[in-house]
């Protein structure tokens, strides 16, 4: 059925964008696993091993020792480490904790984040130049860069720190349109 591909002129880039498709698929599902996706995480994984043993298959038996197969599927695992990171990127699944340590009123970037609808919390500190106020909001991903520049444009000295979240409870979020599943969310 599908000789014409498995064909000798054919493998090398059958084996180059197969290898793209199997490692973006592993490094989704890696990141899938580390933010708890546990229906994802497996049906990426079963696709990606189905993927990943067709090409190592055909590999075998069609081009054992040739060195152009080799090289292709070497360059399709490293295009593949690329492309997974650019597809994650832009899917910017998760959430981020924006930790912020400023000698500027703290409550006024308070204010300003909550008007952008993002939750945000003060505390007052002590640091080694004296009182901090610690300003901390947690973002989805997609809204981090907003909320950064929200941050640098209120206080450009400002130390800040961003963090990957694993979950929350509870909380004000940034406005976000869905799918059909979902809604609009406001916050609490």
């Amino acid at each position: 059925m599908f000789d014409l591909l498995f064909s000798y002129p054919w493998l090398p880039f059958f084996v180059f964008f197969a290898r793209i498709s199997d490692v973006t698929l592993g490094t989704l599902r890696i990141i899938f696993i580390s933010k708890g996706k546990k229906i994802l995480a497996p049906l990426f994984g079963f696709v990606e091993v189905l993927i990943w043993i067709t090409v190592i298959g055909q590999v075998l038996e069609h081009s054992a020792g040739d060195i152009v197969c080799y090289v292709a599927y070497a360059a399709g695992y490293a295009t593949g480490s690329y492309v997974g990171m650019l597809v994650e990127e832009r899917l910017a699944l998760g959430l981020h904790l924006i930790r912020v340590f400023t000698k500027k009123e703290g409550a006024v970037l308070t204010q300003l984040l909550n008007a952008a609808n993002f939750g945000a919390t003060t505390v007052v500190g002590q640091g080694v130049e004296g009182e901090v106020h610690i300003v901390e909001t947690i973002v989805n991903r997609k809204h981090s860069s907003k909320a950064q520049a929200l941050i640098t444009n209120f206080d450009a000295t400002a130390f800040f720190v961003v963090s990957d979240v694993r979950s929350v409870q509870r909380g004000i979020f940034a406005s976000i349109r869905g799918n059909i599943l979902t809604r609009w969310r406001i916050g609490k």
